[in-house]
Protein backbone atom coordinates (compact mmCIF):
# COMPACT_ATOMS: atom_id res chain seq x y z
CA UNK A 1 0.00 0.00 0.00
CA UNK A 2 1.61 3.56 -1.14
CA UNK A 3 -0.28 6.05 -0.13
CA UNK A 4 1.26 8.45 -2.93
CA UNK A 5 0.25 5.98 -5.88
CA UNK A 6 -3.19 6.68 -4.57
CA UNK A 7 -3.10 10.17 -4.94
CA UNK A 8 -4.04 11.31 -8.56
CA UNK A 9 -6.11 14.49 -9.79
CA UNK A 10 -8.96 14.55 -7.42
CA UNK A 11 -7.31 15.15 -4.50
CA UNK A 12 -5.90 18.37 -6.12
CA UNK A 13 -6.80 20.90 -3.46
CA UNK A 14 -7.31 23.63 -6.22
CA UNK A 15 -10.02 21.85 -7.82
CA UNK A 16 -13.42 24.15 -7.61
CA UNK A 17 -16.26 22.92 -8.32
CA UNK A 18 -19.44 24.33 -10.13
CA UNK A 19 -21.50 24.39 -7.43
CA UNK A 20 -20.47 27.38 -4.64
CA UNK A 21 -21.50 25.45 -1.42
CA UNK A 22 -18.80 23.22 -2.16
CA UNK A 23 -16.00 25.73 -2.44
CA UNK A 24 -16.84 27.45 0.50
CA UNK A 25 -13.62 27.18 3.13
CA UNK A 26 -14.32 24.74 5.81
CA UNK A 27 -17.22 22.44 4.91
CA UNK A 28 -17.69 19.23 5.27
CA UNK A 29 -18.34 17.92 1.26
CA UNK A 30 -16.17 19.62 -1.58
CA UNK A 31 -15.37 17.78 -4.34
CA UNK A 32 -12.41 15.80 -2.92
CA UNK A 33 -14.63 14.72 -0.39
CA UNK A 34 -18.08 12.64 -2.21
CA UNK A 35 -19.28 10.92 0.08
CA UNK A 36 -21.65 7.94 0.12
CA UNK A 37 -25.33 7.81 1.79
CA UNK A 38 -28.98 6.36 1.49
CA UNK A 39 -31.37 8.94 1.46
CA UNK A 40 -34.63 10.59 0.69
CA UNK A 41 -36.39 13.53 1.02
CA UNK A 42 -38.04 14.09 4.10
CA UNK A 43 -41.91 13.74 4.06
CA UNK A 44 -42.25 12.15 0.76
CA UNK A 45 -43.48 8.61 0.29
CA UNK A 46 -40.20 8.41 -1.91
CA UNK A 47 -38.04 5.26 -2.16
CA UNK A 48 -34.58 5.53 -0.17
CA UNK A 49 -31.75 5.69 -2.67
CA UNK A 50 -28.22 6.31 -3.05
CA UNK A 51 -26.54 9.59 -3.05
CA UNK A 52 -22.97 11.46 -3.12
CA UNK A 53 -22.30 14.32 -0.74
CA UNK A 54 -21.39 17.98 -2.49
CA UNK A 55 -21.37 21.06 -0.95
CA UNK A 56 -24.64 21.14 1.15
CA UNK A 57 -26.28 19.22 -1.72
CA UNK A 58 -26.66 15.16 -2.53
CA UNK A 59 -26.58 13.76 -5.84
CA UNK A 60 -29.27 11.71 -6.39
CA UNK A 61 -27.78 8.57 -8.09
CA UNK A 62 -31.39 7.05 -9.38
CA UNK A 63 -31.88 10.30 -11.28
CA UNK A 64 -28.29 9.91 -12.74
CA UNK A 65 -28.21 6.70 -13.41
CA UNK A 66 -31.32 7.36 -15.76
CA UNK A 67 -29.22 10.10 -17.36
CA UNK A 68 -26.61 7.47 -18.96
CA UNK A 69 -24.31 10.37 -19.29
CA UNK A 70 -21.03 7.36 -17.80
CA UNK A 71 -20.02 4.64 -19.61
CA UNK A 72 -19.13 1.14 -17.82
CA UNK A 73 -17.35 1.21 -15.07
CA UNK A 74 -18.95 4.03 -13.74
CA UNK A 75 -22.17 3.50 -15.03
CA UNK A 76 -22.27 0.00 -13.33
CA UNK A 77 -21.15 1.37 -10.10
CA UNK A 78 -24.15 4.58 -10.43
CA UNK A 79 -26.46 1.90 -11.18
CA UNK A 80 -25.63 -0.32 -8.09
CA UNK A 81 -25.22 3.19 -5.75
CA UNK A 82 -28.87 4.06 -6.66
CA UNK A 83 -30.62 1.32 -5.03
CA UNK A 84 -31.53 1.14 -1.24
CA UNK A 85 -28.23 0.34 0.19
CA UNK A 86 -25.39 0.50 -1.08
CA UNK A 87 -24.09 -3.12 -0.45
CA UNK A 88 -24.21 -3.92 -4.19
CA UNK A 89 -21.99 -0.60 -4.81
CA UNK A 90 -19.43 -2.64 -1.92
CA UNK A 91 -19.11 -5.26 -3.81
CA UNK A 92 -18.13 -4.22 -6.75
CA UNK A 93 -14.43 -3.43 -5.16
CA UNK A 94 -12.04 -0.20 -5.99
CA UNK A 95 -11.47 -0.14 -9.77
CA UNK A 96 -15.22 0.73 -9.63
CA UNK A 97 -15.10 2.83 -6.62
CA UNK A 98 -12.40 4.67 -7.81
CA UNK A 99 -14.20 5.06 -11.62
CA UNK A 100 -17.64 6.31 -9.89
CA UNK A 101 -15.07 8.92 -7.92
CA UNK A 102 -13.41 10.35 -11.18
CA UNK A 103 -16.79 10.68 -13.28
CA UNK A 104 -18.72 12.25 -10.41
CA UNK A 105 -15.26 14.58 -9.65
CA UNK A 106 -15.17 15.89 -13.51
CA UNK A 107 -18.34 16.04 -13.82
CA UNK A 108 -18.89 18.44 -11.13
CA UNK A 109 -15.40 20.56 -11.47
CA UNK A 110 -15.72 24.09 -13.11
CA UNK A 111 -16.45 24.14 -16.82
CA UNK A 112 -17.72 20.38 -16.94
CA UNK A 113 -20.13 19.72 -20.04
CA UNK A 114 -22.33 17.61 -17.53
CA UNK A 115 -22.92 20.97 -15.37
CA UNK A 116 -26.35 20.87 -16.27
CA UNK A 117 -27.27 17.15 -16.05
CA UNK A 118 -25.70 16.67 -12.78
CA UNK A 119 -27.57 20.00 -11.26
CA UNK A 120 -30.43 18.73 -12.40
CA UNK A 121 -30.24 15.49 -10.44
CA UNK A 122 -29.39 17.66 -7.30
CA UNK A 123 -30.91 17.11 -3.72
CA UNK A 124 -30.75 19.64 -0.94
CA UNK A 125 -29.54 17.90 2.21
CA UNK A 126 -31.58 20.30 4.62
CA UNK A 127 -34.55 18.25 2.76
CA UNK A 128 -33.01 15.11 3.21
CA UNK A 129 -33.79 12.18 5.54
CA UNK A 130 -31.27 9.13 5.58
CA UNK A 131 -31.13 5.16 6.41
CA UNK A 132 -28.56 3.04 7.25
CA UNK A 133 -26.11 3.26 3.99
CA UNK A 134 -26.07 -0.62 3.91
CA UNK A 135 -27.74 -4.11 5.28
CA UNK A 136 -25.18 -4.47 7.82
CA UNK A 137 -24.80 -8.79 7.95
CA UNK A 138 -22.22 -8.63 10.98
CA UNK A 139 -21.22 -6.19 13.27
CA UNK A 140 -17.86 -6.18 15.53
CA UNK A 141 -16.56 -3.71 17.66
CA UNK A 142 -12.97 -3.60 18.20
CA UNK A 143 -10.66 -2.01 21.30
CA UNK A 144 -7.83 -0.27 19.55
CA UNK A 145 -7.24 2.40 21.80
CA UNK A 146 -4.19 1.18 23.95
CA UNK A 147 -5.24 4.75 25.68
CA UNK A 148 -9.08 3.70 26.36
CA UNK A 149 -7.76 0.54 27.73
CA UNK A 150 -5.60 1.52 29.62
CA UNK A 151 -7.61 3.83 31.37
CA UNK A 152 -10.73 1.73 31.70
CA UNK A 153 -8.77 -0.80 33.02
CA UNK A 154 -7.19 0.96 35.64
CA UNK A 155 -10.47 1.52 36.75
CA UNK A 156 -11.54 -1.74 36.84
CA UNK A 157 -8.04 -3.11 37.90
CA UNK A 158 -6.18 -0.62 39.24
CA UNK A 159 -2.71 -3.38 39.76
CA UNK A 160 -3.19 -4.63 36.47
CA UNK A 161 -4.95 -2.31 33.94
CA UNK A 162 -3.55 -3.91 30.46
CA UNK A 163 -3.98 -7.51 29.87
CA UNK A 164 -0.74 -9.01 28.66
CA UNK A 165 -2.94 -10.03 25.09
CA UNK A 166 -3.62 -6.37 24.37
CA UNK A 167 -0.63 -5.80 22.87
CA UNK A 168 -0.47 -8.49 20.45
CA UNK A 169 -3.83 -9.40 19.80
CA UNK A 170 -6.40 -6.61 18.10
CA UNK A 171 -9.01 -7.31 20.95
CA UNK A 172 -13.00 -7.37 19.63
CA UNK A 173 -16.46 -8.85 20.46
CA UNK A 174 -19.80 -9.90 17.91
CA UNK A 175 -22.26 -6.68 18.31
CA UNK A 176 -25.76 -6.25 17.56
CA UNK A 177 -26.90 -5.17 13.80
CA UNK A 178 -30.28 -5.10 14.51
CA UNK A 179 -29.67 -2.24 16.76
CA UNK A 180 -27.32 0.36 15.06
CA UNK A 181 -29.67 3.46 14.02
CA UNK A 182 -28.25 6.17 11.79
CA UNK A 183 -27.60 9.68 13.45
CA UNK A 184 -31.02 11.51 15.05
CA UNK A 185 -31.33 8.14 16.84
CA UNK A 186 -33.33 8.33 20.36
CA UNK A 187 -31.91 5.82 22.55
CA UNK A 188 -34.30 3.93 25.22
CA UNK A 189 -32.24 4.26 28.55
CA UNK A 190 -31.43 0.20 28.75
CA UNK A 191 -32.54 -2.05 32.12
CA UNK A 192 -31.02 -4.92 32.93
CA UNK A 193 -29.60 -6.78 35.63
CA UNK A 194 -26.53 -4.82 38.12
CA UNK A 195 -24.68 -4.77 41.44
CA UNK A 196 -25.34 -2.02 43.29
CA UNK A 197 -22.30 -1.14 45.21
CA UNK A 198 -21.58 -2.90 49.05
CA UNK A 199 -25.00 -5.10 47.46
CA UNK A 200 -24.82 -9.08 48.17
CA UNK A 201 -27.52 -9.57 45.64
CA UNK A 202 -28.06 -8.32 41.78
CA UNK A 203 -31.23 -6.41 41.28
CA UNK A 204 -32.77 -5.43 37.38
CA UNK A 205 -33.31 -1.82 36.89
CA UNK A 206 -32.41 1.05 34.57
CA UNK A 207 -28.77 1.86 34.40
CA UNK A 208 -28.17 5.39 36.12
CA UNK A 209 -23.86 5.45 34.41
CA UNK A 210 -24.96 5.18 30.57
CA UNK A 211 -21.99 6.83 28.27
CA UNK A 212 -21.16 7.08 24.91
CA UNK A 213 -18.04 5.96 23.08
CA UNK A 214 -16.56 8.25 20.56
CA UNK A 215 -15.36 5.52 17.32
CA UNK A 216 -15.06 5.00 13.96
CA UNK A 217 -16.85 2.73 11.57
CA UNK A 218 -15.27 0.88 8.91
CA UNK A 219 -17.99 -0.65 6.02
CA UNK A 220 -16.70 -3.78 4.36
CA UNK A 221 -16.75 -3.86 0.67
CA UNK A 222 -15.95 -7.04 -1.20
CA UNK A 223 -15.58 -9.82 0.97
CA UNK A 224 -13.71 -13.01 1.32
CA UNK A 225 -14.63 -17.05 0.94
CA UNK A 226 -15.28 -18.95 4.33
CA UNK A 227 -11.82 -20.66 5.14
CA UNK A 228 -9.58 -17.84 3.07
CA UNK A 229 -7.84 -15.54 5.39
CA UNK A 230 -7.37 -11.47 4.11
CA UNK A 231 -3.77 -10.64 4.35
CA UNK A 232 -3.01 -7.50 6.03
CA UNK A 233 -1.68 -5.89 3.07
CA UNK A 234 -4.69 -6.73 1.14
CA UNK A 235 -6.90 -5.83 3.93
CA UNK A 236 -8.00 -1.83 2.55
CA UNK A 237 -9.33 -3.15 -1.07
CA UNK A 238 -11.76 -4.88 0.74
CA UNK A 239 -12.87 -1.62 3.30
CA UNK A 240 -15.43 0.78 1.13
CA UNK A 241 -15.22 3.47 3.77
CA UNK A 242 -15.52 4.85 7.07
CA UNK A 243 -17.67 6.82 9.04
CA UNK A 244 -18.69 8.13 12.49
CA UNK A 245 -20.06 5.48 15.31
CA UNK A 246 -21.62 6.02 18.77
CA UNK A 247 -21.43 3.01 21.01
CA UNK A 248 -23.92 3.52 23.92
CA UNK A 249 -22.57 1.59 26.44
CA UNK A 250 -24.09 1.16 29.96
CA UNK A 251 -20.82 0.88 32.42
CA UNK A 252 -23.08 -0.56 35.77
CA UNK A 253 -24.55 -3.18 33.74
CA UNK A 254 -21.24 -3.69 31.76
CA UNK A 255 -19.05 -3.66 35.20
CA UNK A 256 -21.39 -6.64 36.54
CA UNK A 257 -21.78 -8.74 33.24
CA UNK A 258 -18.45 -8.61 31.18
CA UNK A 259 -16.60 -11.51 32.80
CA UNK A 260 -15.83 -14.13 31.28
CA UNK A 261 -17.03 -13.50 27.77
CA UNK A 262 -17.15 -9.70 27.79
CA UNK A 263 -20.29 -7.40 26.80
CA UNK A 264 -24.15 -8.32 26.03
CA UNK A 265 -26.59 -6.02 27.37
CA UNK A 266 -24.80 -2.96 28.23
CA UNK A 267 -24.00 -2.63 24.66
CA UNK A 268 -26.46 -3.93 22.08
CA UNK A 269 -29.10 -2.06 22.94
CA UNK A 270 -28.64 0.39 20.89
CA UNK A 271 -25.40 1.78 18.37
CA UNK A 272 -25.09 4.96 16.32
CA UNK A 273 -23.89 5.84 13.03
CA UNK A 274 -23.41 9.16 10.73
CA UNK A 275 -24.97 8.94 7.51
CA UNK A 276 -22.02 9.31 5.44
CA UNK A 277 -19.75 7.06 4.47
CA UNK A 278 -15.95 8.77 3.53
CA UNK A 279 -13.90 6.41 1.08
CA UNK A 280 -10.59 5.42 2.05
CA UNK A 281 -9.66 7.23 -1.38
CA UNK A 282 -10.47 10.26 -0.26
CA UNK A 283 -8.79 10.16 3.01
CA UNK A 284 -5.79 9.29 1.12
CA UNK A 285 -4.07 12.62 1.69
CA UNK A 286 -4.33 11.85 5.52
CA UNK A 287 -2.24 8.66 5.59
CA UNK A 288 0.90 8.42 7.99
CA UNK A 289 3.41 5.98 9.13
CA UNK A 290 2.14 3.28 11.21
CA UNK A 291 3.91 4.03 14.87
CA UNK A 292 3.42 2.21 18.49
CA UNK A 293 4.36 3.64 21.61
CA UNK A 294 7.79 3.43 22.31
CA UNK A 295 8.85 -0.22 23.88
CA UNK A 296 5.61 -1.97 22.43
CA UNK A 297 5.81 -4.78 20.59
CA UNK A 298 6.24 -5.26 17.03
CA UNK A 299 2.92 -7.26 15.23
CA UNK A 300 3.23 -10.98 14.26
CA UNK A 301 4.04 -11.52 10.74
CA UNK A 302 0.23 -11.49 9.68
CA UNK A 303 -0.13 -8.10 11.18
CA UNK A 304 2.44 -6.28 9.41
CA UNK A 305 3.44 -5.10 5.84
CA UNK A 306 6.15 -2.44 4.56
CA UNK A 307 3.15 -0.92 3.36
CA UNK A 308 1.24 -0.80 6.82
CA UNK A 309 4.20 0.67 8.52
CA UNK A 310 4.70 3.28 5.78
CA UNK A 311 1.28 4.56 5.64
CA UNK A 312 -1.12 2.51 7.77
CA UNK A 313 -2.71 5.42 10.16
CA UNK A 314 -5.30 7.96 8.78
CA UNK A 315 -5.09 11.39 10.67
CA UNK A 316 -9.19 11.71 11.06
CA UNK A 317 -9.86 14.22 14.49
CA UNK A 318 -12.34 13.36 16.47
CA UNK A 319 -14.77 15.29 18.82
CA UNK A 320 -17.57 14.60 21.20
CA UNK A 321 -19.88 17.43 22.30
CA UNK A 322 -22.80 17.19 24.43
CA UNK A 323 -26.37 19.30 24.66
CA UNK A 324 -28.75 18.76 27.27
CA UNK A 325 -32.65 19.44 27.12
CA UNK A 326 -31.92 22.66 29.40
CA UNK A 327 -29.01 23.84 26.48
CA UNK A 328 -31.64 23.01 24.06
CA UNK A 329 -34.46 25.65 25.69
CA UNK A 330 -31.82 28.29 26.44
CA UNK A 331 -30.52 28.27 22.83
CA UNK A 332 -27.29 27.32 23.65
CA UNK A 333 -24.40 25.58 21.65
CA UNK A 334 -23.41 21.86 22.36
CA UNK A 335 -21.00 21.91 25.31
CA UNK A 336 -17.61 20.09 23.53
CA UNK A 337 -16.07 17.08 25.78
CA UNK A 338 -13.06 16.14 24.15
CA UNK A 339 -11.06 15.86 20.63
CA UNK A 340 -8.24 13.94 19.83
CA UNK A 341 -7.07 11.87 16.35
CA UNK A 342 -7.56 8.44 15.22
CA UNK A 343 -3.69 8.34 14.18
CA UNK A 344 -3.32 7.50 18.04
CA UNK A 345 -5.11 4.30 17.26
CA UNK A 346 -3.27 0.69 18.62
CA UNK A 347 -4.51 -1.38 15.69
CA UNK A 348 -4.43 0.23 11.83
CA UNK A 349 -8.02 -0.51 9.64
CA UNK A 350 -6.15 -2.87 7.97
CA UNK A 351 -4.55 -5.37 11.12
CA UNK A 352 -8.42 -5.25 11.97
CA UNK A 353 -9.87 -6.83 8.89
CA UNK A 354 -6.82 -9.41 8.73
CA UNK A 355 -7.25 -9.97 12.36
CA UNK A 356 -10.63 -11.10 11.72
CA UNK A 357 -9.95 -13.09 8.58
CA UNK A 358 -6.99 -14.67 10.05
CA UNK A 359 -8.78 -17.96 11.00
CA UNK A 360 -10.66 -17.91 8.17
CA UNK A 361 -13.89 -15.77 8.81
CA UNK A 362 -15.64 -14.50 5.93
CA UNK A 363 -17.06 -11.16 5.94
CA UNK A 364 -19.51 -9.65 3.73
CA UNK A 365 -20.56 -6.43 1.88
CA UNK A 366 -22.46 -4.18 4.24
CA UNK A 367 -20.58 -5.51 7.24
CA UNK A 368 -19.83 -2.82 9.84
CA UNK A 369 -16.09 -3.13 12.23
CA UNK A 370 -16.12 -0.41 14.86
CA UNK A 371 -12.49 0.44 15.96
CA UNK A 372 -13.23 1.06 19.64
CA UNK A 373 -13.37 3.88 21.84
CA UNK A 374 -10.61 6.29 20.40
CA UNK A 375 -8.92 8.20 22.82
CA UNK A 376 -5.42 9.70 22.99
CA UNK A 377 -2.51 10.21 25.84
CA UNK A 378 -3.50 13.23 27.58
CA UNK A 379 -6.70 13.78 29.89
CA UNK A 380 -8.43 15.89 27.17
CA UNK A 381 -8.10 13.35 24.55
CA UNK A 382 -10.74 10.77 26.19
CA UNK A 383 -13.64 8.97 24.36
CA UNK A 384 -15.92 8.35 26.68
CA UNK A 385 -17.68 10.17 30.00
CA UNK A 386 -16.11 7.18 32.19
CA UNK A 387 -12.57 8.14 31.57
CA UNK A 388 -13.37 12.15 31.81
CA UNK A 389 -15.06 11.68 35.01
CA UNK A 390 -12.87 9.14 36.30
CA UNK A 391 -15.57 6.55 36.67
CA UNK A 392 -17.92 8.94 37.80
CA UNK A 393 -14.94 10.74 40.33
CA UNK A 394 -14.62 13.93 38.83
CA UNK A 395 -18.17 15.74 37.41
CA UNK A 396 -17.95 17.35 34.05
CA UNK A 397 -19.07 21.23 33.86
CA UNK A 398 -20.73 21.20 30.71
CA UNK A 399 -22.73 24.60 30.71
CA UNK A 400 -24.73 27.00 32.88
CA UNK A 401 -24.43 25.61 36.41
CA UNK A 402 -25.01 21.43 34.65
CA UNK A 403 -22.68 18.85 35.66
CA UNK A 404 -22.23 15.10 34.27
CA UNK A 405 -20.42 12.42 35.65
CA UNK A 406 -23.02 10.04 33.19
CA UNK A 407 -25.23 10.49 30.46
CA UNK A 408 -29.00 11.94 32.25
CA UNK A 409 -32.28 11.78 29.84
CA UNK A 410 -32.91 14.38 27.85
CA UNK A 411 -28.94 14.84 26.80
CA UNK A 412 -28.09 14.67 23.07
CA UNK A 413 -24.55 13.27 22.00
CA UNK A 414 -22.92 15.01 18.96
CA UNK A 415 -19.90 13.54 17.21
CA UNK A 416 -17.99 15.36 14.37
CA UNK A 417 -15.01 13.79 12.36
CA UNK A 418 -12.61 15.81 9.38
CA UNK A 419 -9.08 15.80 8.01
CA UNK A 420 -7.20 18.73 7.98
CA UNK A 421 -4.01 19.27 6.97
CA UNK A 422 -1.09 22.45 4.53
CA UNK A 423 -1.96 21.34 0.98
CA UNK A 424 -4.87 19.31 0.92
CA UNK A 425 -8.46 19.64 0.86
CA UNK A 426 -10.40 19.42 4.28
CA UNK A 427 -12.43 16.09 4.10
CA UNK A 428 -15.21 16.04 6.63
CA UNK A 429 -17.66 13.30 8.02
CA UNK A 430 -20.58 15.62 8.62
CA UNK A 431 -21.99 14.27 12.39
CA UNK A 432 -23.35 11.60 14.52
CA UNK A 433 -25.83 12.63 17.13
CA UNK A 434 -28.57 10.84 19.08
CA UNK A 435 -30.65 11.33 22.21
CA UNK A 436 -31.29 9.64 25.22
CA UNK A 437 -35.01 8.85 26.27
CA UNK A 438 -36.09 7.54 29.41
CA UNK A 439 -36.56 4.31 30.60
CA UNK A 440 -39.74 2.51 30.05
CA UNK A 441 -41.79 2.65 33.37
Amino acid sequence: MNHCALLNETHDARAQSWLESANRAGDDFPIQNLPYAIFRRSDSGEEFRGGVAIGDQIIDLAALAKLSVFETPAALGIQAGALSSLNSLMQLGPNVWRAVRRALFDSLREGSRLQAALRSCLVAQSGAQYSLPAQIGDYTDFYASIYHATAVGRLMRPDNPLLPNYEWIPIGYHGRSSSIGVSGQTVRRPQGQLRPPGAARPVVGASKRLDYELELGIFVGGGNSLGTPISVGDAEAHIFGMCLLNDWSARDLQAWEYQPLGPFLAKNFATTISPWIVTLDALAPFRAPFVRPEGAPSPLPYLDSQGNRDAGAVDIRLEALIQSAAMRERNEAPHRLSSTTFRHSYWTIAQLVAHHTVNGCNLRPGDLLGTGTQSGPTPGEAGSLLELSAGGSRPIQIGGDEHRTFLEDGDSVIFRAWCEKAGAARIGFGDVQGSILPANP
